[in-house]
């Protein structure tokens, strides 16, 4: 396997540099930060950008991008042709993968899983078992946990909260502090918001 990066001592992580041109990176180009050599692939597209960090056991591979301030770490997993940057931060046991796009302030714990297309960004907080995937959007100060599952082409926002085994699809908008819980099934064209507790 040809390598596509070395390293170099930094404080306690290490700095990597490209070795050969590929995608948007070309040689001698100084990526970001890892703990150990295990944290990014050397094959594939993936790379750690400028102020990026990985560390812990968390795992960046095949053509999935971790820039800006973005910080993986634990036993976190990105890959695919997943997007993480601004200050986002993947931890715990959480997997990004597919075409997902991650920004902003989004932190990203627990057990969950990101995939399809879908995109969270704002201070979104996705945590527990929850899943958001196919064209799902998650953004504001939303916070999905437990068992709860956003898909579709739902919309969560605001500061809207998805609990327990609650499941939001279709063209379902749940917002301005809207609340979905229990087993509640949240579908079709539906939209909750204004601080509307949906229980099932």
């Amino acid at each position: 396997m040809e390598m596509k990066y070395e390293t170099i001592k930094e404080g306690d992580m290490l700095r990597i540099i490209a070795l050969k041109d590929f995608s948007d990176v070309k040689k001698g180009d100084r990526g970001g930060l890892i703990e150990k050599e295990e944290n990014l692939s050397q094959e594939g597209y993936c790379w750690v950008f400028k102020k990026a960090q990985v560390s812990g056991n968390a795992k960046v591979y095949e053509d999935a991008w971790v820039e800006d301030e973005a910080k993986i770490s634990g036993n976190a997993e990105v890959y695919g042709n997943a997007t993480v940057y601004d200050n986002v931060w993947v931890y715990g046991d959480a997997r990004v993968y597919d075409n997902t796009d991650i920004y902003g302030e989004a932190q990203i714990f627990g057990n969950a899983e990101i995939f399809g297309n879908a995109s969270v960004s704002g201070n979104a907080k996705i945590s527990g078992n929850a899943r958001v995937h196919e064209e799902a959007e998650v953004w504001g100060n939303a916070k999905i946990s437990g068992n709860a599952e956003v898909y579709g082409d739902a919309k969560v926002y605001d500061n809207a909260e998805i609990s327990g085994n609650a499941k939001v699809y279709g063209h379902a908008e749940v917002y301005e502090g809207g609340k979905v819980s229990g087993k509640a099934c949240v579908c079709g064209k539906t939209e909750i918001k204004g601080y509307k507790n949906t229980e099932g």
